[in-house]
């Protein structure tokens, strides 16, 4: 009797192994078919196209099902960050390695940037005039009557040249945080300001300033570089370079576009299929 009811406890143990196998077979075999589906897609559409387990109400779905992640109600995202970050202290490094390996499986070497300036030089013209008269409105307006007076005259106004930022040479290596220090009205926000190409066209800028051998003539340094004012209202608890990378961000500089679809044509070619969760986030964070 011993040695049969062993025998029974043993079949229904294996049993019950086996249909759990194949139902995760089958759920495999589910998302792969839907994996397939996505990438029949168009590019656009592929983008913003990804599986995830959560259904419209917020609650954990029974099966993977096709989304626009564009569309995901404020529920969704909450359940579906929550799921990928549990506690902040593990779950956040683990995420960011799963991204890593991602990448990395593919073999796809993220974009970097490396800035050359030399001999960057930034000037203004400023106009001399006698005293300084209080901002009223007689003064303003006899200070028009006066230009207008010196122009048809043909009287060329007192002028001088200001050296904002003179002969600075130097290199800003890729990956790496610089820290940029001086005295107020050193001129350091002119610097940035004509590192990143968005000097007002009233100063005289000469020199060389080139990403990766480019000259800003060459290409739009608004989708590489992003200048971020020190009166932008930040989020006390994210860190530095989480600041300066969302704000980034907000002005339309970087390229994780360009990655997302540049790791999704090799997996394609690979046969890879990615994890739902982290091809999700990426996609998300566009």
């Amino acid at each position: 009797m011993e040695l049969s009811s062993i025998e029974r406890h043993k079949k229904s143990l294996f049993g019950g192994f086996g249909s759990t196998n194949s139902i995760k077979e089958e759920e495999d075999e589910e998302a792969r078919l839907k994996w397939a589906a996505i990438e029949r897609l168009p590019t656009f559409k592929r983008l913003r196209t990804s599986l995830i387990d959560i259904d419209h109400e917020g609650k954990e779905a029974e099966g993977m099902r096709m989304v626009d992640v564009t569309k995901l109600g404020a529920a969704e995202r909450h359940l579906f960050i929550d799921k990928l970050i549990k506690h902040i202290e593990h779950d956040n490094l683990r995420l960011l390695q799963k991204l890593k390996e991602r990448i990395d499986r593919v073999n796809v070497t993220l974009p970097s940037v490396e800035v050359r300036y030399r001999n960057l030089c930034v000037e203004a013209e400023c106009e001399v005039v006698p005293g300084k008269p209080l901002p009223t409105l007689w003064n303003s307006v006899v200070r028009s009557v006066l230009s207008v007076v010196r122009n048809a005259m043909l009287c060329n106004s007192e002028e001088s040249k200001i050296s904002i930022v003179k002969d600075v040479s130097g290199i800003i290596k890729p990956s790496r945080l610089t820290l940029l220090l001086g005295p107020p009205g050193c001129g350091k926000t002119t610097f940035l300001l004509a590192l990143a190409g968005k000097l007002d066209q009233t100063l005289r800028v000469t020199g060389e300033t080139s990403y990766n051998g480019y000259k800003l003539d060459d290409f739009v340094p608004q989708k590489t570089s992003a200048y971020i004012s020190q009166y932008d209202l930040h989020i006390p608890e994210m860190t530095v370079r989480e600041t300066i990378d969302f704000s980034a961000r907000c002005q339309g500089a970087g390229s994780r576009a360009d990655i997302l679809l540049e790791v999704s044509r090799r997996e394609k070619e690979l046969g890879i299929v990615p994890d739902p969760d982290v091809d999700t986030y990426m996609k998300v964070i566009i």
